[in-house]
């Protein structure tokens, strides 16, 4: 006779598959419902681990839990690479903010100012000392700034990787969709279907379009610089994020559509702009143009913790830009929900009833969401 599960977790991009890894090697028994695991947003996801470049005004809550994410990533990486036994890319060369023309290097400047208004280690730089650090940058480059801690990793490794992870901890893949959460039978359900978790959970949760480009450096060899490049290039924002075996990754549109159509318009825009700061991108190759679809949320934020009106159903969705940063705190968040029942208050901005009832409301009660492991007896 089969075991009921103790965890059902809906989609198998980074987030889920995170839990599903988290949860089964807390000795939990996890299946992880998804018909094409890796094949939603994080397939053209850039994977920049920014909590500095991407700290924006009014997310404040936002900020506080993509810092903390980001001091779990190192941990996180480490403990990754021993238990799927392969490494996915995690490089920690730091980013550069940079600006092409004078009003270019304003806006930048708005920008940082506020994040080190906030604490966070952003370090303006003259234009000699930028091409210091990448003399791959264009003379015009009017100036910039270095944020040190802030990362990257292939996205589409990390997946594969935490995979192999979830699975050697026991978590079994059912590759199929889940239409509705009434046909999955488990203790706790997690929903970490991206865009599709607003169908699951009436939670508003809605696509936001990001067109994607990947070039590769001529003769297989390495791109001519080593930092994210996150600028501003007459007006345009764009980022260069370049990996070891000679990709280099250019995005993203940002656009409030539900396709996946790539278009001339945006390809034209972004390789405009990337060659504008990097002039010797022209003689790339380009292997790749493709969209996804970013899980957005109307504060921007993502949607963590207990559905309203359904016990037992938790959320982990909404992360819209900052997915793949927010992996590690997202699943460890959700795991010690999962065997506790108890939320850390740490999921306290971002609950899913911030959307549906009033703060009163969600104060009540919100200390436990389902019974434990040792609470309910599996059978």
């Amino acid at each position: 006779m089969l075991t009921r599960p103790d965890v059902a977790v809906v989609g198998a991009g980074p987030v889920g598959l995170a839990i599903a890894w988290r949860c089964a090697a807390r000795g939990l028994r996890v299946v992880v419902h998804d018909p094409a695991p890796g094949s939603g947003a994080s397939h053209v996801a850039a994977g920049m681990l920014s909590p500095v470049a991407e700290a924006y005004f009014g997310e404040h809550e936002l900020t506080g839990l993509l810092t903390e994410s980001a001091a779990r990533w190192p941990g996180f990486a480490a403990e990754l690479t021993e238990a799927a036994g392969t490494d996915f890319g995690h490089r920690t060369d730091g980013t550069l903010v940079v600006g092409l023309t004078g009003d270019d290097l304003a806006e930048a400047r708005r920008l940082w100012s506020y994040q080190q208004g906030l604490g966070l280690p952003i370090t303006p730089l003259r234009p000699s000392e930028l091409r210091d650090r990448e003399p791959a940058l264009a003379p015009r480059v009017r100036g910039g700034a270095v944020a040190p801690g802030d990362h990257q990793v292939d996205p589409r490794r990390l997946v594969a990787a935490l995979r192999a992870a979830a699975e050697r901890a026991g978590a079994t893949l059912v590759p199929g969709a889940v239409a509705s959460l009434t046909d999955v039978d488990a203790r706790v359900t997690v929903v970490a279907a991206g865009c599709g978790a607003a169908a699951l959970t009436g939670l508003p949760v809605r696509p936001v379009k990001g067109q994607v480009l990947r070039l590769r450096a001529p003769g297989r060899g390495t791109p001519d610089f080593r930092h994210v490049i996150r600028g501003y290039a007459d007006g345009e924002s764009v980022y260069l994020v370049p990996r070891a075996d000679g990709e280099v990754v250019l995005g993203a549109t940002v656009e409030e559509r539900a396709d996946t159509e790539v278009t001339a318009g945006a390809v034209l825009r972004l390789l405009r702009a990337a060659v504008d700061l990097v002039p010797d991108l022209a003689e790339y190759d380009l292997v790749e143009a493709a969209a996804g679809l970013r899980p957005g949320t109307p504060d921007n934020a993502p949607i963590l913790g207990p559905l309203p009106g359904r016990p037992g159903v938790l959320v982990a969705t909404g992360h819209h830009r900052h997915g793949i940063l927010l992996t590690p705190v997202t699943a460890d968040l959700i795991t010690e929900l999962v065997v506790t029942g108890s939320a850390d208050p740490l999921l306290a901005p971002f609950a899913p009833d911030r959307f549906t009832v009033g703060a009163a409301a969600r104060a009540a009660g919100r200390d436990r969401i389902a019974p434990t492991p040792e609470e309910e007896t599996c059978n």
